[in-house]
């Protein structure tokens, strides 16, 4: 557990994520979005960490998260969804953060047999890449980001 001042940190979650529990539990198991919202913000606390969840349909809300994150400097925990394999708006948003930024992924893109999905535009901004975890995989990247600072 951190001893130092509480540092926010965004986690942002893209499109269809606000689904979780319903969309294809096989894949992204049965934790809803908001036990997810509640669990990084418990793990968040333990590690001295101000953790604020958001989730959008909408790619210009994350761009604008961002673009926030990389004015004010906050970590942030990106888990951009299908945003995450072609959006050249993500990749130029990521590249401004000078924050920890840890990708996150629930379940191991390159291991889908999509191949679209074998691609990362935020991956080459990221300090790591938490893929295949599960929603644990939430709670690892906020360690990355507590280790970080």
């Amino acid at each position: 557990m951190s001893t130092g001042p509480v540092r926010k940190v965004l986690v942002l979650n893209g499109p269809n994520l606000g689904r979780l529990g319903r969309r294809q539990p096989e894949i992204y198991g049965s934790t809803t979005h908001a036990e997810l919202a509640h669990l990084c913000v418990e793990w968040g606390r333990g590690l001295g960490l101000d953790v604020e969840v958001r989730q959008t349909n909408h790619e210009g809300d994350l761009i604008d998260w961002l673009n926030a994150a990389a004015d004010d400097a906050v970590p942030v925990v990106l888990n951009a969804g299908a945003w995450t394999h072609y959006s050249l708006a993500l990749w130029d948003a990521c590249a401004q953060l000078t924050a920890p930024l840890v990708e996150v992924h629930i379940s191991d893109p390159r291991q889908r047999a999509e191949q679209f999905r074998h691609t990362s535009v935020v991956e080459p901004h990221a300090v790591t890449t938490i893929a295949g975890q599960g929603i644990d995989g939430y709670r690892r990247a906020l360690e990355v980001v507590a280790a970080d600072g």
